[in-house]
């Protein structure tokens, strides 16, 4: 028997009296809300106005882009900068009516923006935060990793030419300006400039992800960037996060094993610019094909370029210098510009006086943004032949703490050759400048996946934790070493006191001679300056281990970065890598030191050391200890200078 509507709600009002209720309440009028249908802020007391435009790129895509106008402006040249983060966040510091003040803070040099008076353009990539269209990590130029017509050359092409046609205030001029990823896009802007593109600053910008960027370094995974990646890639916005499980970031990556297993625990199988990590672990067409450094190397310079580099970069330490060489040789009219400075990621919009324990005498970023970015700025932006050109090389020297103004790099700064010299890892555990290989005798050292070395002292806060929660991560690059070299699973190397400077310019160069008992392993070398055991000035600098430059190698990439191969067990071979620039004079009274271990966890992920096709999979029972040799022909190649003034 059926049942009509009306007697199933009477059954139902019966055995729940309140629905009955519900049935019969009274309506009410609604009370009126005290909330506009949209608020006009007064702004006639600001120093700016400020325009949220979408500007339409060629396949009908909008970017979202905001515009900065200072009060009165007239003939004003355009600084652009276009974004992953947040193109609302970065041109809205702090809610206030200076313009200085909403733009102190991440990628804007703001005192050089506001004395310069330009017209501060901030843009959101497509697919992120305000813009419309697809989000691709680092997306490739058009071609065979990206099938599309557009790319972050076109979309810059595309935003540059409707600001000069849109904004009655500018001169025509347009310079472009980012750090990291950031830094990234003015390279992709140089692949095919608009005519109106009369300047770029590309600050520590992401360059090429395998060989020494945000991903990997020589073949060694950056597994702590997996919260960047989850955060970044799984939405529009950034809402995603990562969350914390440990306090103690080295027990969390230990316990979860590979980085491919904690990238399932955390839900990253669902973004598909992990999965094209995980199916390219070495260096084939996926990397080398947007590797900016070779992209750049096969174009005329066009634009007058600046680029940024940090000594201690912990992001991107690889990726300017690189360009740097791919590029100058195309300068034929010196275009092409380079700045060295002594920070971290970023450092060089920050206060630069001081850098972790390391003092340097004044703030080194201010000088940097008055004497070298503001020249640079109004000399090819608003058209001042009179303002005098920057030096082609200001690079700033470590240990003397002195800029130094340079016509090439590398480069003496009393105009000397470089040349190269050997630091030999010699027997007694000696590091000796010019000394005799050794190939019979060498050191030795059990590596123990289960017992990593740490990349800096314990507990290590999870990345991206700020500074009042004790997050140092910008930093650690300058962490004192001592740690590294009290532990047995890490070959140490020191040199007698020097008695007189030894300086270097460049790039060291790792020349190990190394066996292992296992099938893979990494090779980790950091060159380090050891202070005298008393400092007197600053006295907790005594003894410190200060490194100057380190990297990983990963040695299964030996024969080529192309193709991994298993290594030969017990057997001595030959591993070359590069080590990231430095600039640095090892004062006399001090010593140099190398180090030499197997990890540098949870930093990168850890080499099971017993061969596997992919160690994005390797299983618990693959990681297994492994007995290292260092031969005592191993050495250091220092780009020496042979005293210093």
């Amino acid at each position: 028997m059926r049942l009509s509507t009306t007697a199933l709600l009477a059954l139902s009002a019966l055995s729940f009296p309140g629905l009955a209720h519900a049935q019969t309440a009274p309506q009410y009028p609604a009370l009126p809300s005290e909330t506009p249908a949209e608020f006009q802020a007064p702004t006639a007391g600001f120093n700016y106005v400020k325009r949220s435009v979408m500007i339409p790129m060629r396949d009908g895509t909008r970017l979202n882009t905001v515009i900065i106008v200072p009060k009165g402006a007239r003939q004003a040249p355009i600084l652009l900068t276009r974004t992953p983060y947040d193109a609302a966040s970065l041109t809205g510091h702090a809610e206030s009516s200076d313009l200085e003040t909403i733009l102190t803070g991440y990628d804007n040099a703001a005192d050089v923006v506001v004395d310069g008076g330009y017209i501060r353009v901030v843009q959101d990539v497509r697919g992120k935060y305000g813009s419309e269209g697809d989000y691709v990590m680092n997306r490739p130029l058009s071609g065979p990793l990206n099938p599309t017509p557009v790319d972050h050359a076109t979309d810059t092409w595309d935003t540059i030419d409707w600001l000069v046609k849109n904004v009655p205030e500018t001169n025509g001029r347009v310079g472009i300006i980012g750090i990291s990823y950031d830094g990234f896009l003015p390279l992709m802007a140089l692949v095919n400039p608009h005519p109106a593109l009369k300047a770029a600053v590309p600050m520590n910008p992401m360059v090429d992800g395998w060989m020494g960027d945000d991903w990997f370094h020589h073949g060694a995974f950056r597994q702590i960037n997996l919260s960047y990646i989850l955060e970044q890639v799984v939405t529009r916005g950034n809402s995603a996060k990562w969350y914390v499980s440990h306090y103690d970031d080295y027990d969390m990556y230990l316990g979860a094993g590979s980085a491919g297993a904690l990238a399932r625990q955390r839900g990253l199988e669902q973004s598909g610019f992990w999965n094209k990590v995980v199916a390219h672990p070495a260096y084939d067409a996926f990397w080398r094909d947007q590797a900016m450094d070779r992209i750049l190397a096969r174009r005329p310079v066009a634009v007058p370029t600046l680029l940024v580099h940090s000594l201690w970069d912990a992001e991107d330490i690889y990726g300017p210098i690189a360009v740097w060489k791919a590029v100058k040789p195309n300068d034929t009219d010196g275009k092409v510009f380079l700045s060295i400075g002594p920070w971290s990621h970023g450092g060089a919009i920050e206060d630069g006086s001081r850098l972790g324990a390391l003092r340097f005498g004044a703030d080194t970023s201010l000088h940097w943004r008055q004497e070298v970015l503001k020249p640079f700025l109004d000399r090819y932006l608003k058209g001042n032949d009179a303002t005098p050109a920057i030096p082609t090389v200001t690079a700033f020297e470590t240990g003397t703490n002195k800029w130094r103004s340079l016509a090439s790099w590398p480069a003496a700064s009393d105009g000397r050759a470089i040349r190269p010299v050997a630091l030999r890892l010699a027997a007694g555990a000696r590091a000796v400048l010019d000394g005799a290989p050794d190939a019979k005798t060498y050191e030795e050292y059990v590596s123990d996946p289960a017992k990593p070395v740490p990349f800096r002292q314990r507990p290590i806060p999870p990345y991206g934790y700020d500074e009042a929660k004790g997050q140092s991560w910008p930093r650690w690059l300058v962490d004192d070493q001592r740690d590294a070299s009290g532990r047995t699973d890490v070959a140490t190397f020191v040199s007698d006191v020097l008695t007189a400077p030894v300086q270097v310019a460049g790039e060291p160069v790792a020349n190990l001679v190394a066996s292992t008992s296992g099938t893979d392993a990494d090779w980790v070398v950091k060159l380090i300056d050891v202070y005298p055991d008393q400092v007197g000035s600053q006295p907790q600098m005594g003894g410190y281990q200060l490194m100057v430059s380190g990297d990983i190698f990963r040695g299964r990439y030996r024969e080529g970065y192309e193709v991994a191969r298993p290594l030969a067990p017990n057997k001595a071979l030959a591993y070359r890598f590069g080590l990231p620039t430095a600039n640095h004079v090892f004062l006399p009274g001090h010593r140099i030191m190398v180090q030499v271990q197997s990890s540098w966890f949870p930093l990168y992920d850890r080499n099971p050391q017993t061969f596997v096709p992919n160690i994005f999979f390797a299983r618990p029972g693959d990681y297994r200890k492994a007995t290292q040799r260092i031969y005592h022909s191993s050495y250091v190649e220092l780009p020496l200078v042979q005293a210093a003034r």
